[in-house]
């Protein structure tokens, strides 16, 4: 079935055996001959069964076509979308309640040909030899995730601007996006970053074109959406920057004229990369030194919602938050990595996403209809997926990021499905 196939097929049963078939309730009507010139006419009677014939036969026609009206006009409201959809289950399915099976038609691209995937994802390009974390498969419980089709997705996405925002898993995502799309391209030179950048961990903004689709698919940089700055004249010694939770990162006027915008946040909301970096928390000119992490990332969602309402054209552009990504260090040790063969189907995440609940109650709040990418749970069980061992830097384990191919192929497969039908929860 492909991602985007529209059609649906009718299976008609006809009957072959006419000639004993008997029509059942049909009105007889009788003619008599009408003297006066020789012709027939209908009796009274007749008339009556006439008109009780073609109320029979017409009235249920009338209502078949006023429902089919009435229901074709409440399941196809907008044709005027940016994203056109596509034919979906009527009923309403979570995608993100399931489980990983096995599946040999997986992966669907070769990092090593994805000149998009940074060298630090591409886990088979150093030195991994275990394939078997390539053959799973997400499967919801109650639907199925339409097979991708890149040629198809690809013709829905002419002339789109597509955009990521924030850390490195989106900067993975973002890469895992382009590659996927690249296998659908006849000319892989007519893919190409706009500006001939490099892909690495400090450039704030990449953009990666499909020339032949008019089609442009861009990262930008903002760990924390909301904006760093300097610390005030009269700070205390220890306050070398601060994050002003108050307003959005200076950059975000860019995100604006897009047709999908893809935010994640969470990784960077901790005392390693806030406190012991000498950052602290600003509301106004004020420093709030007592804030906790927590108080803060819901100031900082707040303001985002808020920019979201005020900025973002919602007949344009489709928005998603995607929820925290799970990483699988060691309990033991924070700097252990230990990546397993299979995924672990009892894996507790729970300890492992302290941010999602806050986005997502935020976002339930909003009048502008966001879209959650709850991604946290269906990752979880996925600890032999990381990069692990199979990094650039031989010396540095990584359980928090994904190899390439592999999970975050997962999260765009859905985000893809959604962006062309609104029957996904």
């Amino acid at each position: 079935m492909n991602i985007f196939s529209s059609g649906s097929s009718f299976s008609r049963s006809t009957s072959t055996n006419r000639k004993n078939a008997t029509a059942i309730g049909s009105p007889k009507v009788f003619l008599h001959k009408d003297k006066s010139d020789n012709s027939y006419g209908l009796r009274r009677d007749s008339l009556i069964s006439r008109n009780l014939c073609f109320l029979f036969i017409t009235g249920p026609l009338i209502t078949f076509y006023l429902c089919l009206s009435f229901g074709y006009f409440n399941i196809f409201p907008n044709f005027g979308l940016v994203f056109p959809k596509y034919g979906a289950s009527s009923s309403k399915c979570d995608v993100f309640d399931g489980s990983w099976v096995s599946d040999y038609n997986y992966p669907l691209y070769n990092s090593s040909e994805c000149p998009f995937v940074e060298q630090g994802f591409n886990c088979l390009g150093n030195g991994r030899k275990d394939k078997n974390y390539l053959r799973w498969r997400w499967k919801p419980k109650d639907c199925d995730i339409p097979a991708f089709n890149a040629s198809n997705i690809l013709e829905r996405l002419r002339g789109k601007r597509v955009v990521f925002v924030g850390d490195s898993m989106s900067r993975t995502q973002w890469e895992s996006f382009i590659c996927l799309l690249m296998t659908g391209v006849e000319d892989k030179n007519s893919v190409y970053e706009v500006k001939g950048r490099n892909i690495t961990k400090t450039t704030r903004h990449l953009a990666v074109r499909f020339r032949s689709f008019n089609l442009s698919v861009e990262f930008y940089r903002s760990v924390f959406l909301v904006q760093p700055g300097i610390a005030t004249k009269h700070s205390p010694k220890r306050v070398k920057s601060t994050l002003k939770l108050d307003k959005m990162d200076d950059i975000s006027k860019e995100w604006v004229n897009s047709d999908a915008i893809i935010f994640n946040s969470g990784h960077w909301w901790i005392p390693s990369k806030l406190f012991e970096m000498s950052c602290y928390f600003q509301l106004g000119g004020s420093l709030k030194l007592g804030m906790s992490i927590p108080s803060a990332f819901k100031k900082a969602m707040a303001t985002w919602a808020s920019w979201v309402e005020a900025s973002v054209d919602s007949k344009r552009t489709r928005v998603y938050f995607r929820t925290f990504e799970p990483s699988h260090w060691s309990i033991q040790s924070s700097a252990h990595c230990t990546v397993m063969q299979f995924p672990e189907s009892d894996y507790d995440f729970k300890h492992q996403s302290p941010f999602s609940d806050v986005v997502i109650d935020i976002v339930k709040k909003m009048r502008f209809p966001v879209k959650m990418l709850r991604i946290t749970s269906m990752s979880a069980s996925r600890g032999d997926a990381h990069v692990g061992n199979w990094s650039d830097r031989k010396s540095f384990a990584d359980c928090s990021h994904w190899c390439l191919p592999g999970v975050p192929d997962f999260w765009n497969e859905i985000l893809l499905s959604d962006l062309f039908s609104d029957k996904i929860d």
